[in-house]
């Protein structure tokens, strides 16, 4: 086999989606003569996984038509099966399992550089050196923080990481054809999560997978989390994720 389809053969071995020949060459004329076929496959792949799918010449476009979300799913009154995988890509991402006023509270504390760790509240440092306080009631039992090296200081946990066993997340994915469908973790998966899922993140939707009034029934055993980010999307949707947040809660009421 040629270097492009040798190239083609290991991407799609590892569930990627396929790129265009135009890009394809590009990739492959960058270096000269072109590196080993490993480092080619690991810089594709990396690449396709921070790129936009929908960008135009990115993706095969055969491939594209044939690993989208058929266009009736989205829509559909009753389940229907995927034929085939697909990849999709994370636009939005929100804990379900948690009140809206909660997250809001949290980023709040955080923002004024307060934080959880383990089971205790801690105050972190904002310009100064002071040494973090233990929450009221708290026998100090940090588990998190157990074997920590001298001079490691409090670290703010992440939003909804603390409950990340037990919650259950919506997303909004977008296929490489530009449609937007809903996702609804119906079993954990563990590598989906605020704080852990970057937007823009692909995630495969396997064949099999089930769409329930439009809406992706996610789970283990037909999905993987492929990874990536589009950097891009990252910094705004964080940004913004505390105004949407509270926005969203004000509108709706107490919860």
């Amino acid at each position: 086999m040629d270097l492009p389809t040798q190239l083609l053969t290991s991407l799609q071995a590892q569930d990627l989606p396929l790129p265009s020949p135009t890009w394809l060459a590009s990739l492959i004329a960058a270096r000269n003569p072109p590196p080993p076929l490993a480092s080619l496959v690991a810089t594709a792949r990396a690449r396709l996984l921070a790129s936009d799918l929908t960008t135009p010449g990115l993706l095969d476009a055969s491939y594209a038509t044939s690993h989208s979300l058929p266009p009736a799913a989205t829509a559909a009154a009753v389940a229907v099966v995927l034929p085939r995988a697909v990849v999709v890509q994370v636009l939005d991402l929100e804990d379900v399992s948690r009140s809206r006023w909660e997250q809001v509270e949290e980023l709040e504390a955080i923002e004024r550089g307060e934080g959880t760790r383990g089971r205790r509240v801690v105050r972190l440092p904002v310009g100064g050196d002071g040494e973090g306080e233990q929450g009221e009631g708290e026998e100090g039992n940090d588990r998190q923080g157990q074997g920590r090296g001298p001079g490691s200081g409090p670290v703010a946990a992440e939003p909804g990481a603390g409950g990340a066993r037990n919650a259950t997340h919506k997303l909004v994915l977008q296929d490489a054809r530009g449609q937007k469908v809903f996702a609804l973790e119906l079993k954990r998966v563990g590598r989906i999560g605020v704080g852990t899922t970057n937007i823009g993140e692909k995630i495969l939707l396997k064949r099999g997978a089930t769409l329930a009034r439009g809406v992706v029934m996610l789970e283990p055993s037909t999905c993987t989390v492929l990874g990536g980010k589009v950097d891009a999307w990252q910094k705004p949707w964080l940004e913004g994720r505390l105004a949407r947040l509270r926005e969203a809660a004000l509108a709706n009421g107490p919860e």
